[in-house]
């Protein structure tokens, strides 16, 4: 199965190697064109200086080892897996290439290259092959086998058979309207103080978080409908659909100033300006942002792989697969997945942590990354620490409720993986595995779809934008959009408690577990395993009441003062980020997102109070931003009124309404639709539940029957034996031997899936990860036996990938059996990335 996970990929390398194999045959001709040259050496300094600025903030990183600092924090949360990350940095090669161009003067033209200037079709695929774009622009070959309409694809590729990269991991996010980008491009609003808006300069956006933002501690309305566990769900959903990477680099790429050392807007940097009397101002004026990185073949480089007459906006990436398929729990690409496996297993398993146990039940298993800069408990010795959690997402460990939730669908995907094969002996542990992952993926799907979503948009709202299921539309597309990730999906943040929870059996508060403050929880996973467990701090989020979204009560100081506080390391505002990263995607105003759902647009500040019922809210956004046009989108959908029923307003409910019908209706492998399970499977998958899931992996026995209605202990809870749940022998599989056939052979680092159809019956094999198939990948079960004989896996040997090399230049590749290794000559050592080589002053060898 895994080899048909990486199909697309492997392809994409393939024919690019091919490709390039003629390329390689025209280079002299190419290189003898004086301009050519000019144009491709100008290219190779961009790459050189995007690779500078990479290398160097490894160096920086490497250096401040065991100095945790928030920047560090926000760093690794938003660090993407590898593919990602070299996705990324081809882009910005790419885009830093054309910047080159533009200013290096060619003795034929005796100008500099203009944006539009024509390029020959070899002198543009030679760019593209020097920056690492290409390979990741080709479209993926999607598997033609039984099993292409069983399991769906690790990276989300291949849902949609006319779009294959629908949906899929690591591709752009996808814009409902045009972005708005100051210089038509990529320049993001804010950024050029000389351009207007309306006759005005934009505000600061720190401006904005303080004088309208940010409220004190204290300043919270408690919720009387929902608990606290329903913003949980919603930061865990948003994390299975959603994340975009930023730039790797943390200096700018033109004059390799490091990001913290500089006010000054230079790509990657795009600094949050404050004022002096800030209490996040660190003498400096500013507090560091870094850009998301572009998608390949968008913003300056568009040029290159479009229409050259119709200029391509910079689009930012999605490294996770659009689908709610529980991406937090086995991630979205191959590499991520393995990791997260227990490939020794023969029940189909997910890695667990080896060292520490709640009550016997399971934990997240920590990073590979040793030292990891999560915080460590100071009252315990030095030599005891405890790592960063390693889930399907990177931000696991973010804060303490989010780690329990990706602990507590861990467990019920091996507790579910146990009970398969307990029933069903004849299954291999990729079919074990994939059957319980194809469950897990459709309780995501069920909880957010029918208990989450009608309670946040209200049900005139859902009736109205996602309605009734009626079947899979392959004309639809689910990739995630930027204004639902970069804005409306935002809205929780409003919705985030100051204070964390810890409660008994009884629900009572524990004295030895008192209440924390939001800023006592980042990055400490040390609490989950150290403080009793997951039981706890789930009691609490199912007994408290989620923060009401008030207009005037917008995020508690835990969030606009203290994000990632660290003693006297600064923190940041996660206000002014939000509204940062929407300038910096080009999402435009308020106004213009309020047209496109056929909502009125508000010109004036009387109609402003039409959608915003608090009067000096809306006169301190006239304050700031003068002209409603003006206003940045997450806030003006952050301030409107709640339609009824609902916990957003008419602009956020039309777009995360319009967001989830497309992610229901645009995926193939949603769990209603025909044949992905059978009707009697269906029918067990209803009953389940959030409590339920609770139920059978923590220690707690009475819980709510909907986990998001916020109810009294004890009689608004019920004990588990009353909370419905599924029964697993709907997934029972009658096995009769084939007396023709017999058993498939087994294969050494593969395995096989059954994969019956049309009455026949047919296996599918697969290798493990660093394998590659040799033979039939399917067999079928004819008259005569099995009609090929059973493949083998074939070691794939990593260091011959000339288009994405496993190494970087300052190391040796080795091959080893189903892996490689990068070595180093003395006196050099390789880093902890694993890739590069370093010196004894632990600085990168730079190339």
């Amino acid at each position: 199965m895994r080899v048909l996970i990486i199909l697309g990929i492997s392809a994409a390398i393939a024919f690019t190697a091919v490709f390039f194999s003629f390329l390689q045959i025209d280079k002299d001709i190419l290189l003898e064109e004086t301009e050519d040259n000019c144009i491709i050496e100008a290219v190779q300094k961009g790459s050189n200086l995007v690779d500078y600025a990479v290398q160097y903030t490894l160096k920086r990183n490497i250096q401040g080892r065991g100095i945790t600092t928030p920047a560090l924090l926000l760093a690794f949360s938003k660090s993407p897996e590898q593919e990602s990350q070299d996705i990324s940095q081809a882009a910005e090669r790419m885009e830093m290439s054309i910047q080159v161009l533009k200013q290096k003067v060619c003795r034929k033209r005796k100008r500099s290259l203009h944006p539009t200037d024509l390029l020959s079709a070899d002198l543009l695929t030679t760019i593209a092959n020097i920056s690492g774009c290409l390979p990741y622009m080709l479209p993926p070959k999607c598997p033609n086998n039984c099993l292409a309409n069983k399991y769906r694809l690790i990276t989300g590729a291949c849902n949609n058979r006319e779009h294959p990269r629908w949906g899929a991991s690591n591709t752009a996010l996808a814009r409902w309207l045009p972005p708005s980008y100051e210089d038509g491009l990529g320049q993001p609003r804010g950024w050029n103080p000389n351009v207007l808006y309306n006759g005005v300069q934009l505000p600061l956006v720190r401006d904005v978080t303080r004088k309208i933002i940010h409220a004190s501690n204290e300043a919270v309305t408690e919720d009387n409908l929902y608990s606290d566990i329903i913003m949980v769900w919603g930061q865990y959903i948003d994390h299975d659909i959603a994340f975009t990477p930023q730039s790797t680099s943390r200096i700018t790429f033109l004059t390799g100033v490091e990001c913290q050392m500089t006010c000054e807007n230079q790509n990657p940097c795009f600094p949050i300006q404050v004022t002096t009397n800030d209490t996040l101002s660190n003498g400096m004026g500013c507090m560091p942002f870094y850009r998301s990185s572009p998608a390949c073949g968008t913003g300056d480089h568009g040029i290159l792989f479009g229409n050259l007459s119709v200029l391509n906006p910079r689009q930012q990436i999605n490294g996770l697969t659009s689908f709610l398929d529980a991406s937090t729990v086995y991630g979205s690409t191959p590499a991520a997945e393995n990791k997260l496996r227990n490939l020794t297993s023969s029940e189909g398993l997910l890695r667990v942590n080896l060292k520490y146990y709640d009550n016997s039940r399971e934990y997240l298993p920590f990073v590979d990354l040793i030292p990891s800069p999560c915080v460590q408990d100071s009252n315990v010795s030095e030599g005891e620490r405890i790592e960063c959690f390693l889930a399907g997402d990177s931000r696991s460990s973010e804060v303490s409720s989010l780690a329990a939730m990706h602990t507590l669908w861990l467990r019920e995907h091996n507790r579910l993986a146990r009970a398969l094969k307990s029933m069903n002996r004849h299954w291999s542990p990729e079919t074990v595995y994939q059957e319980a992952r194809k469950i897990v993926g459709a309780l995501h799907q069920i909880i957010t779809l029918r208990d989450y979503i009608p309670k946040i948009i209200g049900p005139d709202a859902f009736n109205q934008y996602i309605g009734l299921y009626r079947g899979y539309d392959p004309t639809i597309n689910p990739t995630i959009s930027n204004i639902f990730s970069t804005a409306a999906f935002r809205f929780g943040h409003a919705t985030i408690q100051p204070i964390v929870r810890r409660l008994n059996a009884q629900y009572l508060d524990d004295p030895e577990l008192p209440n924390l403050h939001l800023h006592e929880v980042f990055f400490r996973p040390w609490r989950l395993i150290k403080e009793g467990g997951l039981d706890p701090l789930l009691r609490g989020l199912l007994a408290h009441s989620a923060k009401l979204q008030v207009q005037d009560q917008l995020l508690n100081e835990e969030l606009t003062e203290k994000l990632f506080v660290l003693s006297s390391n600064g923190s940041f505002d996660l206000a002014s980020l939000n509204l940062q990263r929407g300038r910096d995607h080009g999402l435009p105003g308020y106004n213009d997102w309020r047209e496109f759902c056929g909502l009125p647009k508000l010109e004036t500040e009387t109609e402003l109070n039409t959608a915003i019922n608090n009067q000096q809210v809306t006169e301190k956004i006239m304050e700031l931003y003068h002209n409603p046009n003006n206003i940045d989108v997450w806030l003006g959908g952050l301030v409107e009124d709640f339609l009824p029923g609902a916990r957003t307003g008419p602009l956020f409910a039309c777009i995360i309404g319009k967001q989830m019908k497309a992610l229901r209706d645009g995926d193939r492998f949603w769990w209603e639709n025909d044949n992905v399970f059978t009707e009697a499977q269906k029918h067990e998958l209803r009953k389940h539940s959030l409590s339920r899931v609770i139920c059978e992996n923590t220690g707690i026995s009475e819980v709510p029957v909907d986990a998001f209605q916020l109810g009294k202990f004890p009689e608004d809870f019920k004990h588990c034996d009353n909370i419905p749940g599924m029964n697993l022998e709907a997934w029972q599989e009658i096995y009769h031997e084939e007396e023709t056939c017999g058993t498939p052979k087994s294969i050494e680092n593969g395995d096989f899936v059954y994969c019956s159809e049309f009455g026949k019956f047919t296996v599918i094999y697969s290798c493990q990860n660093g394998f590659q198939l040799q033979g039939e990948e399917q067999l079928t079960c004819t008259s005569k036996g099995w009609d090929f004989q059973a493949p083998v896996c074939i070691d794939i040997n990593e260091c011959e990938n000339e288009i994405s090399p496993p190494c970087s230049p300052s190391a040796k590749c080795i091959n080893t059996t189903g892996s490689y290794k990068c070595l180093c000559t003395d006196p050099y050592k390789l880093a902890e990335d694993g890739r590069t080589c370093i010196g004894n002053a632990r600085e990168p060898i730079l190339h």
